[in-house]
């Protein structure tokens, strides 16, 4: 394609209408390996959880709160990193939030108590929840309008990516080493994800025109070139849309919007969060090894590939909110089930498996709804304020597990209760859909901007 030819085009019409690119796969593509490594990096305290348990003699609640701490950092970068984002810019927040990962997992590797071990966690989350709002946000921005649902859905997909192939990794490692290789690990891998940040993400075009930096012509042409495009030889005009202030996520036609999304997405979370973090624990407990443990975990990430996968697909021709709504209600009866397989290793890693297939499918697809719900002004704003609040109370996920093992009660009737959260999820989902449905379209032009119409 000639990128000389120079024209008075919308930049932001020139992505929406244009081919997709060799450059805006790989940036894309750079999103998800970013988000690959995040779920790696939740991950590994879970991994490392049964070991740190025993030489430290941690009780059951202690541990719970230890499992959530990167969860309070998370929820905390999300809301605040993802409103710098939204005024700094994607690509140096990007940047900032690898700096924090990449140094908090090897911090992490050298704590001595678990109070250092903590404090390490919380720090780690603030970077992990603060690159969940700006790759999101830069992702929906750097596809065009045919792929876009594609590529949310395909960069969440790398979240369970990550864990399942780090995990792998990091569980075959703990027999010849102690649990502090399970954040060495991670920190090696995104440390070395920082250079390719350099050399392949640009600032999103979206947020140059919003902000309108020094030289935004030049940048943006800058970023059509790399991409292929053809440049434009003037800004379009600042319309009332770019200057919406941040209170715009609870305007009269955002509000409901923004309470249902949170809502949805901390349920949900409560139940995903409780699944990652206490099942090597649980089943460490009841009798498996450490190995046979973590290996379950490792299941659940290995249906949790396949689900985002698939689901990725299914999202560029059927509805969103139709399939996310199934995807919920499949992983709260397969979190009954699975509660009530302990006993044969082999059922207990296909229904673990089953289950992470549904319950990373509920991710992709709230992730998607998210990410095409906010307008750009509040778009990285809007995401890190859902996933921080879904984030944040999701905290209350382990320590209600801890506290439920520690009083004694069985498998069955932990993972019963916890199942409670995706079942709310999938109510919340169905009044949302029903709110977008019911709403004026006027009044609702702001709200879920889905060029496939999935709803």
């Amino acid at each position: 394609m000639n990128t000389e030819i120079r024209n008075e085009a919308d930049p932001r019409a020139i992505i929406a209408d244009g081919a997709m690119s060799k450059a805006q796969i790989a940036a894309i593509a750079l999103c998800t390996l970013l988000n690959a490594l995040d779920g790696y990096d939740v991950l590994s305290i879970s991994l490392a959880s049964p070991a740190i348990a025993r030489d430290w003699d941690v009780d059951p609640v202690t541990l719970g709160v230890i499992l959530s701490m990167e969860l309070v950092g998370m929820a905390l970068g999300s809301i605040l990193i993802g409103r710098l984002a939204d005024r700094f810019g994607r690509r140096p927040l990007i940047l900032a939030c690898a700096t924090i990962v990449a140094s908090g997992m090897f911090l992490a590797s050298t704590a001595n108590d678990i109070t250092a071990l903590g404090a390490f966690r919380l720090f780690t989350g603030l970077g992990i929840g603060g690159m969940t709002a700006s790759i999101v946000a830069m992702t929906a921005e750097l596809a065009n309008a045919r792929s876009r649902n594609l590529a949310v859905t395909l960069m969440a997909s790398g979240f369970p990516m990550g864990a399942a192939v780090g995990g792998a990794i990091a569980s075959s490692l703990l027999a010849q080493y102690d649990w502090r290789i399970i954040f060495i690990i991670g920190g090696m891998g995104t440390a070395a994800a920082i250079p390719l940040i350099f050399l392949i993400l640009p600032e999103s075009i979206e947020f140059l025109l919003h902000r309108r930096p020094r030289d935004t012509l030049r940048k943006v042409n800058a970023t059509l070139a790399r991409f292929g495009h053809p440049q434009t030889t003037a800004l379009p005009p600042l319309v009332e849309e770019d200057l919406v202030s941040r209170s715009g996520l609870f305007a009269p036609s955002m509000r409901w919007l923004t309470i249902l999304l949170a809502l949805g997405y901390v349920t949900h979370m409560t139940t995903f969060f409780f699944m990652t973090k206490w099942i090597p624990t649980i089943f460490s407990r009841a009798g498996y090894s450490d190995a046979e443990a973590a290996g379950v975990i490792v299941w659940v990430n290995v249906g949790g590939v396949a689900g985002a996968l698939l689901f990725s697909l299914l999202a560029k021709s059927l509805p969103l909110f139709r399939l996310s709504i199934f995807a919920l209600l499949m992983t709260s009866a397969l979190m009954i089930v699975l509660g009530l397989s302990v006993g044969d290793l082999f059922v207990l890693s296909k229904i673990a498996a089953a289950l992470g297939f549904f319950a990373n499918a509920s991710v992709i697809g709230m992730m998607g709804i998210v990410a095409m719900s906010f307008p750009v002004q509040l778009r990285a704003g809007g995401t890190g304020l859902v996933t921080g609040i879904g984030r944040g109370g999701a905290v209350f996920g382990p320590v209600m597990a801890g506290t439920l093992v520690a009083a004694a009660f069985t498998p069955s009737a932990v993972f019963a209760t916890m199942a409670m959260g995706s079942l709310l999820a999938a109510i919340v989902l169905f009044v949302l859909s029903w709110v977008r449905q019911a709403t004026p379209r006027d009044q609702s032009a702001s709200a879920v901007a889905n060029p496939a119409s999935n709803t």
